[in-house]
């Protein structure tokens, strides 16, 4: 069976006679073998994948909501009892506006948007409105693999009354930790909308679309995770601003430093072109672009400290860091 046909007939389960109660004590099967395959061979197998992915539509589709920020709409879903919701960044824009939450039977309650993570453009909001709510669990980076089926949910183009949130079935085809990339086909209007695994669990949030609707991008669960305490404080992290003041090595495959900024930061802390940073504030550091995941969680003034490789001596240099003019 090929797989476009495996996808059409995964589509057309969208909701059919689902019903919605109580989804959070809805159980959900552990994924059959074929979620882990290009595609369903035999009969018992399309059958199979086909229990899961209904399983995990009824689970999830109440805890999928649309977000209207000002003029513009968007998507998240709801990770926490007292209605917390996990959306894009260029979605939930700036912390602390008042917004409405379309849910998916058309109900609108409160909200205000939390914290903003603009490096890896992740984006919290709360529902403000008296709960409990629905809710879903949030999944695990380490469990994802390439090739592996996933469920993208949204509202392509805003919420529209009597369409409940609209379900695409695809693959992943690149998984780390910084983002997640499948051919699950997303639109407009889907930004912030949740991407799951086939166990209901949350592994992603939808954040650029690429230049075909199936090549898209999602900010990774565990970058949620990494910054939680920050977005429900409602900080906006991940400014451009913050200064340390080197370059990469680019023909280096660790976090090599080719040059430091005269009277910069790192200058000031001591940082020599060729050091090698090894740690960020304890974090293992293995490529110059995760040194920078980790500088953007910071702000202007923070003293971080750098554990460098220096020859064949490693040392720890502490560092104040500045704000870019």
């Amino acid at each position: 069976m090929s797989r476009r046909r495996v996808l059409a007939l995964a589509a057309s389960l969208l909701i059919g006679n689902a019903t919605f109660a109580d989804p959070v004590n809805k159980t959900i099967p552990d994924p059959p073998p074929i979620v882990y395959k290009i595609s369903p061979e035999t009969i018992e197998e399309l059958k199979s994948f086909q229990t899961q992915t209904k399983a995990v539509i009824e689970k999830v589709i109440p805890c999928t909501v649309c977000l209207r920020v000002g003029s513009a709409s968007g998507s998240g879903v709801i990770v926490s009892k007292d209605g917390l919701v996990l959306t894009a960044g260029h979605v939930s824009g700036a912390p602390g506006q008042t917004i409405s939450i379309v849910l998916h039977d058309g109900r609108i309650v409160k909200g205000k948007t939390l914290g903003v993570n603009r490096a890896i453009d992740s984006g919290m909001a709360q529902i403000t409105d008296p709960g409990p709510w629905p809710y879903v669990e949030m999944g695990d980076f380490k469990d994802l693999k390439t090739n592996q089926w996933s469920i993208a949910i949204g509202h392509p183009g805003g919420f529209k009354q009597g369409r409940t949130p609209v379900v695409r079935v695809g693959k992943l085809s690149i998984v780390n930790d910084r983002v997640l990339q499948t051919d699950n086909a997303l639109v407009g209007g889907d930004s912030g909308g949740p991407l799951f695994d086939m166990k209901g669990r949350v592994i992603g949030i939808h954040s650029r679309i690429g230049n075909f609707i199936v090549n898209n991008m999602h900010v990774p669960i565990g970058t949620f995770r990494d910054t939680w305490d920050q977005l429900v404080k409602g900080d906006t992290i991940g400014e451009s601003d913050v200064y340390l003041g080197v370059s990469a090595d680019p023909d280096a495959k660790d976090c090599k430093l080719a040059s430091v900024t005269p009277n910069a930061p790192a200058a000031k802390a001591g940082l020599l072109g060729g050091d090698v940073i090894l740690k960020f504030s304890g974090k293992d550091v293995k490529t110059y672009e995760e040194m920078k995941k980790f500088l953007y969680l910071e702000k202007p003034g923070n003293e971080v400290t750098l554990l460098v490789k220096r020859g064949d001596e490693n040392k720890e240099i502490k560092v104040k860091l500045g704000k870019r003019e």
